[in-house]
């Protein structure tokens, strides 16, 4: 696995992009670790749901960044 300021330094896509994924894939790692150490299964469903929210986010970011779709685009970066 790469380092968050080898992430940031590479690759193609724009820097609010990267900053926009690095800060959901934080936020759903954090999700993640509530989820395991929640013991009531309704709580834990809504954590999941917003988990899959921001992974929606993430796949909805690398489908507008892939097919150049600037209305898409616009739409992705107003949601943040």
């Amino acid at each position: 696995m790469i380092g968050f300021r080898q992430f940031i330094s590479e690759g193609k896509y724009p820097i609010w992009v990267r900053f926009t994924v690095g800060s959901l894939v934080l936020r759903v790692r954090n999700l993640s670790v509530q989820i395991q150490n929640e013991k009531d299964p309704v709580k834990q469903n809504k954590l999941i749901s917003k988990q899959n929210k921001l992974m929606s986010y993430i796949n909805g970011l690398g489908v507008g960044i892939g097919s150049s779709d600037t209305v898409l685009l616009k739409k992705l970066k107003s949601m943040k």
